[in-house]
């Protein structure tokens, strides 16, 4: 491994939150030379990459209607298919997949069919093309039998309103980090539960991130009753979960949120989250060394590829 090269791409605040230098004080400990890619220079000379470990979300979404972050995206997968023996971690297709918020729904409605035995779901929704057309929104609501309240998101994940039902699971979010062939829970704060059906109540506008950190201390997680605890999901149906996404995504770096049904127990997927944070996952810098080892095994057995 001593001459093993990872280069990662990243945003700055992403560098920050995944405390790069630290992971690659990590590697180098371990024989594994970490690179910075500065995507604004030419690659070629910044390389060779044995793997390269990214998150071009928000470059992805950009280019949508920015020349530049077109550009550096078009460089980006140019160098990649120059170089077949670089091992792209995610692959972008892969990750492309889940910006679009409504085609991630539609795979996690897949989870109800595949996973049924495992009492695994995900809430109805439906998707709104023209926010000021309240008529045709009620109506769409009205008929997949959604009530409120109601979660109301946009499209882009990483920034066509989407409408997700809510379920009430007694304010505990369950993160699912995976890495490669490994996961881990964490629970953090999540909304309180809310009655049911039509009320006089406003809309609340609130930030996800900042609701369920760690250390988030809000009126929204507050539960108005007591509530008796939960039991945590069963790391059968955790594990069940994980390895139907690896298979349904394609992706090695990826989060899962999951709640749990307080009247039926279900477990209920929410949201799938690209190279998240990793909070509250001390193994990880070993995880993901791990992986970036065992994806440099395969490669050196099976030849050039690009995989996840």
């Amino acid at each position: 491994m001593s001459d093993r090269r990872v280069g990662f791409c990243l945003s700055d605040k992403k560098r920050k939150r995944m405390n790069l230098d630290a992971f690659a004080e990590f590697c180098a400990g371990h024989g594994v030379e970490v690179v910075e890619i500065d995507l604004t220079q030419p690659l070629v000379p910044q390389g060779p990459f044995d793997i390269i470990v990214h998150k071009l979300s928000d470059v992805v979404v950009e280019a949508e209607h920015d020349s530049q972050s077109q550009q550096l995206l078009s460089n980006f997968q140019s160098y990649v298919s120059a170089h077949p023996r670089t091992i792209l971690l995610d692959p972008l297709p892969a990750m492309t997949q889940l910006l679009d918020r409504f085609a991630s729904y539609l795979i996690m409605s897949k989870l109800h069919y595949s996973l049924q035995d495992w009492r695994i779901c995900s809430p109805p929704y439906v998707e709104v093309h023209n926010a000021s057309d309240l008529l045709s929104i009620q109506q769409a609501v009205t008929n997949q039998d959604l009530s409120f309240p109601l979660i109301c998101k946009t499209r882009v994940a990483h920034g066509s309103l989407s409408h997700e039902s809510f379920v009430n699971h007694g304010a505990i979010l369950h993160k699912v980090f995976v890495v490669g062939d490994r996961h881990y829970c964490v629970e953090r704060p999540s909304l309180k539960n809310f009655p049911s059906g039509p009320c006089d109540r406003r809309t609340i506008f609130f930030n996800s991130h900042q609701v369920s950190k760690p250390e988030s201390s809000s009126d929204l997680t507050a539960l108005d009753e007591e509530m008796p605890c939960l039991p945590p999901p069963s790391s059968e149906a955790v594990a069940a979960l994980v390895r139907e996404l690896r298979v349904q995504l394609g992706m090695a770096l990826f989060g899962v949120d999951v709640i749990i049904n307080i009247q039926t127990h279900t477990l209920t997927v929410i949201d799938i989250n690209i190279f998240p944070g990793y909070e509250g996952v001390p193994q990880f810098f070993s995880s993901l060394l791990s992986h970036i080892k065992s994806l440099l095994d395969k490669c050196a057995t099976a030849g050039p590829q690009t995989t996840s």
